[in-house]
C-alpha cells in the first residue's frame, strides 16, 4: 500500500506542477526534485510491500516512507493554499509599504517551504540508503509499466452476470425450507444459521429466502440487516414497511408513533398474518433484547404462523431467543467443492474442455485453496484475484503472499450500509485517486468512467457485493461483507489511512487504540443526536485532513451552523466534505467555508441550509456540489460561474429571488445538472453545455433547446424534462442521439417511429402525454428497453396491444392512472423477460390480458387502487386466477372499493 500512496503523491505533484504552476513560484525546482526522489523510491516499494508482513523493521521503514509522502503533499498543498489566498486578498493597488511587506513575507515563505522540501528529500535519501539492510530490489520494469498494466486490466470486458456462487448447499436449503414450511412436523418458530464469518451464512439465507417454496408459504416476507450499532426502532420500521404497504400514509403514521407503539404494531402484524422475517447477522444477546418487543416469539406455533430466520456468529444468541430453535451450522467446503468454487471465479470458462490449466498451476491453485480452509468467502476472493493473473509467476507470487493479498482494500463506509456508487466514485476522483489512470492508455477518458471500471474490478475480485443495478446495468449500490470489511478496516488502521470515530460508542472507536505514528488524513464520523461538542472536539487538531465523511442514524443535530467556523478554519487542506443529512436550524452557511479552496467534493444534501455566503465562490476546485438541502429555495449568490471545474451540480428547485442573471456557459466540464435554474439563466448557456450526461429541467420555455439543428448533446444519457407546452420526442431524440433514460412530464405533440428513437433507450417514463394513438406499436420495437412506465394520462386511448415478440428486453412495466384504458391485449411471446408488473388505478380495465399466463418470467405482480371485483377475479379461486397462478408474488393494495 505504501507504493500506491507514493504513486498517488507523485501524480498529485505532477498535477500541481502543471495546473497550479503559478502558485509554486520560487519553489518549483525543489518540488520537481522531490518528485524525482519519490519516483526513484517507487521502484523499490513493490518488492518492499510484498515482504513487509515477514519483517517488523521493514514495516516500520515503509511507514516512514508513507509519512514522507504524506508530508510532501501537506507542504506543497499548504504553500499553494497560501499563494492562492494571497492572490485573492490582493484587491486594488497596494501602497508601496504594503507591497514591500508582501514581498518580504513571500520570500520568507519560499525559504521556509524550501527548507521543508529539502528536509523531506534528505529523509527519503536516508531511507533509500538503508534499503540494502532489507535486501529490497528495484523493479524498474514493473514500476514503469504498472499504470499501463493496471489500466489494461481495467479495460477488460466482463461478460458475466453478477451473482452469488453457491456450491454444495442444495441439501442445506432443503433442510431449512422444511423447518420453515412444514409446521406439522415441528414447532420451530426460530431457525438459525450460525457459524464463523465468511462461511456463507447470508448467502444460504438468501437462497432460502428467495426460494419459491418459502415465498409461497408466507403471506409477507421481510429482510433486515442487523449491525452492531443498530437502533431497534429503525429495524422495526424497516420490517413493517416490507410486511405492509410502504405507503405515504404508513410512513406518516410511523413518524408520529412512540417506540413502544411501533413495536406493538409489528408484533400484531406477525400475529395476524403468516410472516417470515430474516434477521441477518445478529451479534449479541443484548441486540436481541432490544429488538424482541417487536416479535411474538413467546406464542406457540399453533397460534402464530410467523417465523424468524436469523444468521449469527454466536449460537448462544439463537438459544437465548428460543431454547427450542433449530440450529444449522453450514459446513466448510470439502476439497472438491472448494476447488470447484475456486475455478468458477478464477476461470470463467473452467468447464470448457479447451480452457484447461497446466498441472503446475493446478498444483499451486490447490495449495492456495487449501490455505482457505474451506471458507467460501476466502475462496471467492482468492479466485477473483487470480482471474486477472494468467501466468505461473503471478500465481506463485500470490502464493508467497496470500495472507496480505486477502487483506488489501480500503473502507470508508459503515457496517452493512449500502454504498451509493456515484458518491463513492466521485469521492475517489475528488481525492485524486483516479488521476493516476487519467491519461493512461489510448486517448483521454472521463474520470468517472475509469472509476466505474475500477469499481467493477472490485466486484469481479469479490471485494464488494452488488446490491442494486440501474435499468442500464450500471452498478447503483454495493455492500461489503462483514468479514471483508473487518479485514479492510484493520488494514486501513495499520496503514494510518483512515480514522473512524463513533459518538454512539466512543469506547469502540479507533482513537482508543495506540495509533501508528503520523497524521491521519481521513475521518469517518458516526454521529449520534447531539453532535456539537463531539464534532468540534474531535476535529480541532486535525489540520492535515483531506476527507471528512459524516454518517448518522437520521437524528444527528447541530445547534447552529456557525459552530462549523473553526472546522473550516483549521481543515484548510480538505478535498472531500460530506455533511449530508446533518440537521440544524435553517440558516446561512458560515463564510469561513471560503477557506477550503482545495475542496473538490461538497455535499449539503438534506441539511436545511437556506443561504450560501459569497465566499463559496472561492471554491474554484469544486468538482461535485450538492445543494439539494431539503429546502425548495436556497439563496445562492451569483458565484457558480467561477467554479469552472464543476462536473456534477445539484441545485434546489429555486436559487433565490435575486434578479441578477447567472452565466453558466463556461462550465465546460459539467456532466450532471439537476434543476437547471431557468429563471436565472439564458437558454443559450444550456446549449453550450454539450458535455452533459444528465439533465433535469423543469420549465415550459426551454423546448427550443431541442429545436436547434446546430446543437447536439452527444454525451447526454439521462434527461428529465417537465413542460406545460407540447414536447416533440422526435426533436428530443434528434438532439440527444445517445439517450439511455428519458422521463417526460407534459403533452407530447406526436409519437415517432421506432427508427426515430435512440436504440440505446433502456428506461422510459411518460406522464401527462395525452397520447391518443397506442404507443405500444413503437415502444415494443425498441431493442434495449428494460423499464417502461406509462403514468397519469400518458395514454388516453381505450385499447393497447403488445404484439408477439415485442419488448424483447423489458424487465419492468408500470401502468398507472390510465383512466380511459379498457382493453389490454398481450399476445403470446410478448415481454418474454418481464419480471415485474404494476397496474395502478386503471379503473376501467376489467381483466389482465390472457397473455400474462405465458410470461413465465414474471416474479412480482402488484395491483394497486383497483376495484374489488378486479382483485376477486385474480385471487385464488377467482375466474382469472389461472392467468397469474405461476407468479410467486401477487400483491393487492387498496383494492377494496
Amino acid at each position: 500500500m505504501a507504493k500506491s500512496i507514493v504513486d498517488f503523491t507523485v501524480q498529485k505533484i505532477s498535477d500541481l506542477l502543471i495546473d497550479e504552476a503559478v502558485f509554486l513560484y520560487g519553489v518549483k525546482d525543489k518540488v520537481q526534485n522531490l518528485k524525482t526522489e519519490l519516483r526513484m523510491m517507487e521502484l523499490y516499494l513493490q518488492d518492499a510491500d510484498r515482504k513487509q508482513e515477514e519483517n517488523e523493521s521493514l514495516k516500520n521503514w515503509i511507514s516512514e516512507i508513507r509519512e514522507a509522502a504524506y508530508d510532501s503533499d501537506d507542504v506543497i498543498e499548504g504553500y499553494v493554499l497560501k499563494s492562492a489566498s494571497r492572490r485573492n486578498n490582493m484587491t486594488g493597488t497596494l501602497n508601496r509599504i504594503k507591497s514591500y511587506v508582501s514581498i518580504i513575507n513571500r520570500l520568507i515563505e519560499i525559504h521556509r517551504v524550501g527548507y521543508k522540501v529539502d528536509d523531506i528529500i534528505s529523509r527519503i535519501n536516508s531511507l533509500t540508503r538503508s534499503l540494502e539492510t532489507f535486501g529490497i530490489k528495484s523493479e524498474s520494469g514493473e514500476a514503469s509499466n504498472s499504470i499501463h498494466g493496471r489500466n489494461k486490466a481495467l479495460r477488460r470486458s466482463y461478460s458475466h452476470v453478477i451473482e452469488e456462487d453457491i456450491i454444495g448447499v442444495e441439501d442445506n436449503v432443503k433442510i431449512l425450507e422444511s423447518c420453515l414450511v412444514n409446521n406439522n412436523n415441528n414447532g420451530y418458530k426460530i431457525v438459525a444459521i450460525w457459524g464463523m464469518g465468511g462461511l456463507g451464512k447470508t448467502t444460504l439465507a438468501k437462497k432460502v429466502y428467495h426460494s419459491t417454496n418459502v415465498r409461497q408459504s408466507f403471506e409477507s416476507l421481510a429482510w433486515a440487516y442487523i449491525s452492531q450499532h443498530c437502533q431497534a426502532r429503525d429495524v422495526w420500521e424497516g420490517i413493517l414497511l416490507k410486511l405492509l404497504s410502504p405507503s405515504k400514509e404508513l410512513r406518516e403514521e410511523l413518524v408520529n408513533m412512540r417506540d413502544e407503539e411501533v413495536a406493538k404494531k409489528l408484533y400484531r402484524v406477525q400475529v395476524e398474518k403468516k410472516c417470515l422475517v430474516v434477521l441477518d447477522d445478529i451479534w449479541s444477546v443484548g441486540t436481541w433484547n432490544n429488538l424482541s418487543p417487536g416479535f411474538p416469539t413467546g406464542i406457540s406455533s399453533s397460534v402464530v404462523g410467523s417465523k424468524i430466520l436469523l444468521t449469527t456468529r454466536n449460537n448462544d444468541v439463537a438459544l437465548f431467543m428460543d431454547p427450542n430453535c433449530y440450529l444449522h451450522e453450514p459446513r466448510c467446503l470439502d476439497e472438491d467443492d472448494s476447488w470447484e468454487l475456486f475455478q468458477k471465479k478464477a476461470f470463467p470458462k473452467y468447464d470448457d474442455p479447451d480452457s484447461r490449466i497446466s498441472t503446475e498451476m493446478e498444483k499451486l491453485g490447490r495449495e492456495m485453496v487449501g490455505r482457505c480452509g474451506g471458507l467460501p468467502l476466502a475462496i471467492i476472493v482468492l479466485g477473483g484475484l487470480l482471474a486477472s493473473k494468467p501466468t505461473f509467476y503471478e500465481w506463485d507470487t500470490v502464493r508467497q503472499n496470500i495472507n496480505s493479498y486477502l487483506r488489501k482494500a480500503k473502507a470508508h463506509f459503515p457496517e452493512n450500509q449500502e454504498i451509493q456508487t456515484k458518491k463513492l466514485t466521485r469521492t475517489w476522483v475528488a481525492e485524486g485517486i483516479i488521476s493516476l489512470l487519467q491519461n493512461a492508455g489510448d486517448g483521454e477518458e472521463a474520470l468517472e468512467d475509469v472509476a466505474q471500471r475500477y469499481l467493477t474490478e472490485l466486484v469481479e475480485r469479490c471485494m464488494i457485493q452488488v446490491v442494486e443495478k440501474s435499468s442500464t446495468g450500471r452498478i447503483r449500490t454495493v455492500q461489503m461483507h462483514n468479514l471483508m470489511r473487518d479485514l479492510c478496516v484493520s488494514k486501513a488502521y495499520q496503514e494510518n489511512f483512515l480514522d473512524m470515530i463513533d459518538s454512539r460508542n466512543v469506547d469502540q472507536t479507533s482513537t482508543s487504540k495506540v495509533r501508528p505514528t503520523g497524521e491521519v488524513r481521513r475521518i469517518a464520523l458516526y454521529l449520534d443526536q447531539d453532535v456539537d461538542s463531539f464534532l468540534l472536539n474531535k476535529l480541532k487538531s486535525h489540520k492535515h485532513l483531506r476527507s471528512i465523511l459524516c454518517y448518522h442514524d437520521k437524528t444527528a443535530r447541530l445547534s447552529e451552523w456557525r459552530l462549523m467556523k473553526s472546522v473550516f478554519k483549521k481543515c484548510k487542506l480538505l478535498r472531500v466534505l460530506n455533511l449530508e443529512g446533518i440537521q440544524c436550524q435553517m440558516g446561512k452557511l458560515p463564510k469561513e467555508i471560503g477557506y477550503l479552496i482545495h475542496l473538490r467534493f461538497l455535499s449539503l444534501r438534506n441539511t436545511k441550509i437556506d443561504e450560501l455566503p459569497n465566499s463559496i465562490g472561492n471554491l474554484k476546485c469544486l468538482q461535485t456540489l450538492d445543494l439539494l438541502t431539503g429546502n425548495s429555495t436556497v439563496q445562492i449568490p451569483n458565484v457558480i460561474t467561477n467554479m469552472e471545474k464543476l462536473r456534477h451540480l445539484y441545485l434546489p428547485e429555486s436559487c433565490g429571488n435575486d434578479v441578477e442573471k447567472w452565466q453558466l456557459s463556461n462550465l465546460k466540464n459539467l456532466q450532471t445538472l439537476v434543476n437547471f435554474p431557468a429563471e436565472k439563466c439564458d437558454v443559450k448557456d444550456l446549449m453550450k453545455l454539450t458535455n452533459l450526461r444528465k439533465l433535469v429541467i423543469d420549465d415550459p420555455n426551454y423546448g427550443e433547446i431541442f429545436k436547434s439543428t446546430n446543437i447536439t448533446f452527444n454525451h447526454l444519457e439521462s434527461l428529465f424534462y417537465v413542460s406545460s407546452e407540447e414536447i416533440s420526442i422526435l426533436e428530443v431524440s434528434a438532439g440527444c442521439p445517445n439517450l439511455y433514460k428519458l422521463h417526460i412530464e407534459g403533452p407530447i405533440s406526436n409519437f415517432p417511429q421506432p427508427n426515430q428513437i435512440s436504440s440505446k433507450l433502456a428506461k422510459l417514463k411518460l406522464q401527462g402525454s395525452g397520447l391518443i394513438v397506442d404507443p405500444m406499436t413503437t415502444l415494443e420495437k425498441l431493442p434495449n428497453l428494460r423499464l417502461l412506465e406509462l403514468q397519469l394520462d400518458s395514454f388516453l386511448g381505450k385499447k393497447m396491444v403488445c404484439s408477439s415478440n415485442g419488448f424483447p428486453q423489458l424487465r419492468s412495466l408500470v401502468l398507472s392512472d390510465l383512466s380511459n384504458l379498457e382493453v389490454w391485449k398481450l399476445e403470446k411471446g410478448a415481454m418474454a423477460y418481464l419480471s415485474k408488473l404494476e397496474i395502478s388505478n386503471c379503473t376501467k380495465l376489467e381483466v389482465v390480458p390472457e397473455g400474462i399466463r405465458f410470461v413465465i418470467s414474471l416474479k412480482d405482480l402488484e395491483i394497486r387502487s383497483m376495484f374489488a371485483a378486479f382483485r376477486i377475479k385474480l385471487e385464488k379461486g377467482g375466474d382469472e386466477h389461472y392467468k397469474v397462478q405461476h407468479v410467486p408474488s401477487l400483491v393487492f393494495r387498496y383494492c377494496d372499493y
